[in-house]
């Protein structure tokens, strides 16, 4: 099984996503797929001798989407030009939204009514044709595959509005004039839900743009050239040339461009040695020395001298793109709470369909012919104002900002169920040697039973706060696990702050432990080096292991904690309460916003005297306001300390 991260092509609403998941999950030799509407792409495990990313790219352009899959291709390039469309778009479609409310609201005199009811018409047609033709497109292909979307509601609300109001133009004094019934025509509203709805998801577009923001920071790390080192020249060439077994030059100030191996080494301060800012890999402020057979990591920088290296890993494969593709694959995939979203989303919009024709046909039978009119704009207004979007987007915009607002803090989170499930832990399981102490360097060993408890190894910085901070503000119990003899284990509990442990302890009493804090009823963290703590680590409710650069690619654990700064478990704790809260409260406002609103654009304040609607024009502003909300709101999660 290969598990991809692909981008998606074309998706506006948490329906368009749902349908482009449904379809891949129902695609033989697909084991899973998730589809991310902020991230806009699908998180796919297949087998590839049973299907291809040529088959997956034709059966969901079936559907109305692409699937970015050639080499050739510029996800980036593709956003930008796809931005600068809209933009332009939006920008003519208030050009013809002006001047056709200039037309219909006689602003504009152009003599008598008919005139300019077929001029407001033609603005209307054109603004179709120019601005509002995608969402027509769509809605016809989502009408071929038996399915609809939020471009279905666009397309149904704003031609139902244009071709009632092409029908007053031309016979509206005949049929209703002819009767006593007043009439009207309804393209400017018509071209308002069009502009409302381009604009709304241009704000939407930005306001998305940026949750992605922690991944461009660390694409940004690497450069785009490397100085391959031939004979005693160096010489320029793209990262994209490098080979395995390359010796390359890295000067003070650059970036390492692969991963590999020092050769040669020199700085000021050494005649064999040079120190690297591994800060963004690890966290770690202080740089680090790097003498001959030393590793070096991409996105890393040269602080002091310069030096030569080997490249072992290049690609995809160095740590810094590991890092990249566990950041993307964890903000593609979804919390439990999701997956109750996506399923709403398949049948909201077919059940919002069924409310406006509902609304329709009652205030047709209610109010006979004379309120034909009234029945056409309620149902409109209910199409336009009823909007999925929010929904959709209240759930993975906040684990988007999340997980990238932990990746920027060292903390890599591999799933949405790791993130939320954290801020459930009350109880934490933590290896001694490795994870809450460092072994010292240079000791004699032949007199270790001589030596001071404290020259076998050290507390790591900032131990004792973190573990402080987890027992007495976080309330999660820690408990210390050694392997050492008693008065080790108890010596380094005190130092810590801790007040549980074990000593003389094997992988079994670990994993013991854990079964024994699940069965107290307890949400059990296991932190750990990912060695002799495996077996915990797979049973504990969240894993959390202690990666330091290569070991990312092989780390098993939910969580990683990058570097030796323990004070990032509370960090991570305190980070998934703030990010449930955020999606709690998008939830909230989303499904509010619908319960609120489509009652009122269906007019039920006049079952109760009240002469209030919201009008199709209204509707379409707080549908996108709803959306760019949702999203805007979750971008606070960037700012939380």
């Amino acid at each position: 099984m290969i598990k991809k991260t692909i981008p998606v092509v074309g998706m506006a609403c948490a329906a368009c996503s749902a349908h482009v998941e449904r379809k891949l999950n129902s695609l033989p030799g697909i084991q899973s797929a998730s589809v991310s509407l902020p991230g806009r792409s699908a998180l796919v495990e297949f087998d590839e001798k049973e299907i291809s990313l040529e088959q997956m790219k034709r059966e969901i352009n079936a559907i109305g989407y692409d699937l970015v899959i050639e080499s050739d291709r510029s996800v980036e390039e593709i956003e930008r030009n796809a931005y600068r469309q809209l933009k332009r778009k939006t920008l003519l479609s208030w050009l013809f939204a002006v001047l056709c409310m200039a037309v219909s609201m006689r602003w504009i005199s152009l003599g008598a009514v008919q005139v300019s009811n077929q001029v407001a018409m033609l603005l209307a047609l054109a603004n179709f044709v120019y601005c509002g033709r995608r969402f027509f497109v769509s809605a016809w292909k989502q009408l071929l595959q038996k399915s609809a979307n939020m471009d279905t509601l666009v397309a149904l609300s704003t031609g139902i509005a244009f071709v009632f109001s092409a029908f007053n133009t031309f016979y509206g004094e005949r049929v209703w004039g002819s009767r006593g019934i007043e009439w009207h025509t309804y393209f400017d509203a018509s071209v308002m839900i069009i502009t409302f709805v381009l604009t709304g998801r241009l704000l939407e577009e930005r306001a998305k743009d940026s949750t992605a923001g922690s991944i461009r920071q660390l694409m940004g790390l690497s450069p785009k050239t490397a100085h391959l080192v031939s004979g005693e020249q160096t010489e320029d060439i793209p990262l994209s040339t490098v080979k395995i077994g390359d010796v390359l030059e890295v000067r003070a100030g650059e970036k390492v461009p692969v991963d590999g191996e020092v050769t040669w080494a020199t700085s000021f301060m050494l005649e064999d040695g040079a120190y690297v800012d591994e800060s963004m890999i690890t966290g770690e402020p202080t740089p680090a020395l790097k003498l001959v057979g030393a590793s070096v990591l991409a996105g890393t920088v040269i602080s002091q001298g310069k030096l030569r290296f080997k490249a072992q890993q290049i690609g995809e494969h160095t740590a810094l793109a590991q890092i990249i593709q566990m950041v993307q694959q964890a903000q593609g995939s979804k919390a439990p709470v999701q997956r109750v979203v996506d399923k709403l989303a398949l049948v909201f919009v077919p059940v919002v369909m069924g409310v406006a024709v509902l609304t329709f046909a009652l205030w047709w039978l209610l109010g006979g012919n004379e309120a034909l009119p009234q029945a056409i704009l309620s149902a409109v207004s209910v199409l336009v104002i009823a909007c999925p979007c929010a929904m959709g987007l209240a759930t993975p915009t906040a684990l988007m900002v999340g997980i990238g607002k932990a990746a920027e803090k060292n903390v890599l989170i591999k799933d949405a169920t790791a993130l939320e499930s954290l801020r459930k832990v009350n109880a934490m399981v933590i290896d001694k040697t490795g994870t809450l102490t460092i072994p010292n360097q240079q000791i004699d060993f032949t007199k270790a039973d001589d030596l001071p408890l404290e020259a076998r190894e050290t507390l790591k910085p900032n131990a004792r706060e973190a573990m402080l901070e987890l027992q007495n503000e976080a309330g999660v119990e820690v408990y210390m696990m050694s392997g050492d003899k008693e008065e080790a284990a108890n010596y380094w509990a005190q130092q810590a702050g801790i007040r549980h442990y074990q000593s003389k302890v094997l992988p079994q009493d670990k994993e013991d432990l854990v079964r024994k804090l699940q069965r107290e009823g307890k949400q059990v963290a296991m932190v750990g080096d990912g060695i002799n703590d495996t077996q915990a680590l797979a049973m504990a409710d969240v894993s959390i292991a202690m990666g330091r650069g290569t070991d990312v690619a092989m780390d098993v654990a939910q969580v990683t904690m990058m570097g030796d700064d323990l004070r990032r478990l509370p960090q991570a704790i305190h980070l998934s309460k703030k990010t449930v809260s955020m999606i709690r409260q998008n939830l909230f406002w989303a499904f509010i916003y619908n319960i609120v609103c489509i009652p009122l654009a269906a007019g039920v304040l006049y079952l109760f005297g009240f002469n209030f609607q919201i009008t199709p024009m209204w509707a379409s502003a707080l549908m996108a306001f709803s959306s760019v909300s949702v999203v805007l709101n979750s971008l606070r999660l960037k700012y939380v300390k």
